[in-house]
């Protein structure tokens, strides 16, 4: 049988140091990967079954390895090896950190600049790439997965990998300083409810009502800025929908993680190289309309298909969930005025504030605090509309009362002892819940 490469025997990987290859091997694993490619048979790796494929090629590298006149330890042979088929079979100097569930953003900003965030925080890491040669080559290794394509003419891309993470990359002309990388990983255990229960996101109480508003099938906003964990609280939510409804989501790229059986995930598409062919979120929204839908999830609102969002809330379509970029849930009302005006702006400002309170029951607001925490610091409902804005009842608030000496924040769940209107809409669909929960206080 022809061999795939020249052979040799490799030690095992060193899985503690996979990410910490120091600078003066860089060169090293460089050298030992172009000189890999040379003596690979491309075509017959083609035709070999993949644990054998990884298992030759990392045979030949550690012969490679030998080769080398350099002065090198067990661990740094083994470090070589693994980083050298990262390069050939994975992402390169970021294979590592897309392995390590503890990361949540991985945000390369130049070749020696790579930051991750964990628990919130962002986190500078040792992983370097040799030169933006290297970081594109990676980037343009990443598109082609899913079918893809940057490059000058089109130097932005957008995209989500096959395990879910999401992906942004910018380079030239766009991105002056080399190109950029950023990508945003999801679990691939979903937090559940009792998760952000246990994290402080939230308390049992706010939990009680918001699990009693979907399954009444009210129509619920949430709202916040980037990271601060809307995607996650609809997942959430969404697990409060029963099994036998067929459920409709609308995103831009997917990333939501429904676990019922009847779900129909429908994505964006940008442009082709010649410019046509995008189909839009306002396309999507439109057709779901056709599609005998029980739910309807908007993965996040963001521009013309707000109008389409809010006549279907109104025409019978009750119970959709959706996502909005906002600074507070009064913000989040200005964004959509904004952006039904754009789409429209033969429809009056008081018609679209009609629009707004009578499609909306509730907002529900997700911010990210200074110790990297996410919480919910406002629930409220829409009651309504007089003069010129939309009507809200604080439900729940969280209020900051300090920090403790290691920099956590510290406050209280508030409930704020109104009694909503939606109590009688929950009572109607079978779902009550107590008036006492609002009178509730739980410090965090």
């Amino acid at each position: 049988m022809t061999p795939v490469v020249t052979t040799g025997l490799a030690p095992a990987p060193n899985a503690d140091s996979r990410d910490k290859i120091p600078p003066e091997y860089t060169e090293l694993k460089h050298r030992i990967h172009r000189k890999l490619l040379e003596r690979i048979n491309l075509e017959r790796l083609a035709e070999i079954d993949a644990p054998r494929v990884r298992q030759e090629v990392r045979t030949a590298v550690a012969s490679l390895v030998e080769e080398e006149q350099s002065k090198l330890g067990e661990w740094s042979k083994d470090l070589i090896i693994d980083q050298v088929l990262n390069e050939v079979f994975g992402l390169g100097p970021l294979e590592p950190l897309m392995q390590d569930p503890t990361i949540s953003d991985i945000l390369v900003t130049t070749p020696h600049k790579v930051y991750v965030e964990r628990n919130g925080r962002l986190v500078k890491t040792p992983v370097r790439f040799k030169d933006n040669t290297h970081l594109q080559r990676i980037i343009q290794k990443i598109v082609a997965q899913v079918g893809r394509r940057v490059d000058e003419s089109s130097p932005m891309v957008d995209a989500r990998l096959p395990d879910g993470s999401r992906i942004n990359a910018v380079i030239a002309p766009v991105a002056v300083d080399g190109p950029v990388l950023s990508i945003r990983r999801f679990a691939r255990n979903p937090l559940m409810a009792g998760d952000l229960v246990g994290m402080s996101s939230l308390t049992e109480g706010m939990l009680t009502l918001l699990s009693a508003c979907v399954r009444a099938r009210l129509n619920i906003l949430v709202t916040g800025g980037t990271g601060t964990g809307k995607t996650t609280l609809l997942n959430v939510l969404s697990t409060f929908i029963g099994e036998d409804e067929r459920i409709v989501t609308i995103e831009d790229t997917a990333e939501l993680q429904l676990r019922q059986d009847h779900v129909v995930r429908m994505e964006t598409r940008p442009p082709n190289i010649e410019g046509e062919g995008a189909i839009k979120q306002r396309q999507l929204v439109i057709n779901s309309l056709r599609m005998r839908p029980n739910r309807i999830i908007l993965g996040e609102v963001r521009g013309e298909e707000a109008l389409d969002m809010l006549q279907a809330m109104n025409t019978g379509h009750d119970g959709s969930l959706a996502t909005i970029h906002a600074n507070s849930c009064r913000d989040a009302i200005s964004r959509l005025e904004m952006m039904v005006g754009l789409v429209n702006s033969n429809i009056s400002l008081h018609s679209i504030r009609n629009q707004i309170a009578s499609a909306i029951n509730v907002f529900v607001h997700m911010a990210r605090l200074s110790d990297g925490s996410r919480r919910v610091t406002q629930i409220a409902e829409t009651i309504g509309v007089r003069g010129r804005e939309v009507l809200l009842q604080d439900l729940f608030v969280f209020e900051k009362t300090g920090l403790a000496k290691d920099g956590s924040v510290r406050g209280r769940f508030r409930g704020t002892e109104s009694k909503p209107e939606l109590i009688e809409k929950l009572r109607h669909a079978d779902e009550p819940v107590p008036e006492t929960l609002f009178d509730s206080l739980v410090e965090v």
